[in-house]
């Protein structure tokens, strides 16, 4: 078994190690998204707002041309309702994204709560024909804490969330950066 890869130039493998650098800039703009993130997360929580409402615009702009042209997939009531839905939140995340983003983590809070009943409740029943049901038990409690937490001040909530998705891009980054660099050297390992 030699030690220098000979990947096929046609492989994806090949192509990955001929353009790394492809990798590199993905893993550089992850690093620097994460960094801004984690110094400015209502900001972070504003811009992910805007891009949801920017895509909710277009995929109800989207529907609405497809409602109108009698090319719609579902019956065209509910492709025009779903438009206006989509035209109208999509607008709203534009014009006020901390109040959208906001919104949307007081549904993520209701969910923790009711996820966390159901595990509690789940565990209680199980109880008898597994172990360890007191891990299920503490992630209920650990869910409905945060969602209560989420609920009481939202703006905490996207604080946290924002931070914690500047982390996940942060170490995503460096990880694009260091497979960038190992695909450029078995490129080269295999030229």
């Amino acid at each position: 078994m030699s030690g220098t890869p000979n990947f096929p130039p046609m492989s994806l493998f090949g192509a990955l190690s001929r353009h790394w650098w492809v990798v590199l800039l993905f893993g550089l703009f992850a690093v620097a998204f994460g960094i801004l993130a984690l110094m400015a997360p209502m900001r972070t929580a504003a811009v992910l707002a805007i891009w949801l409402g920017a895509m909710a615009l277009v995929e109800g702009v989207v529907a609405l041309a497809a409602a109108i042209g009698g090319s719609a997939p579902v019956s065209r009531g509910w492709t025009v309702f779903y438009a206006l839905v989509s035209i109208a939140f999509g607008l709203l995340a534009l014009f006020n994204p901390l109040a959208t983003a906001s919104i949307l983590l007081l549904f993520v809070a209701a969910w923790l709560i009711v996820g966390g009943i159901y595990r509690i409740v789940f565990a209680m029943r199980v109880r008898r024909h597994i172990r360890g049901e007191w891990l299920l038990v503490l992630s209920g409690l650990l869910a409905v804490a945060l969602g209560v937490l989420f609920a009481l001040n939202p703006l905490a909530g996207l604080v946290v969330t924002s931070l914690w998705i500047g982390a996940m891009a942060l170490v995503y980054g460096v990880l694009q950066v260091v497979v960038a660099f190992r695909l450029r050297a078995l490129g080269r390992a295999a030229a």
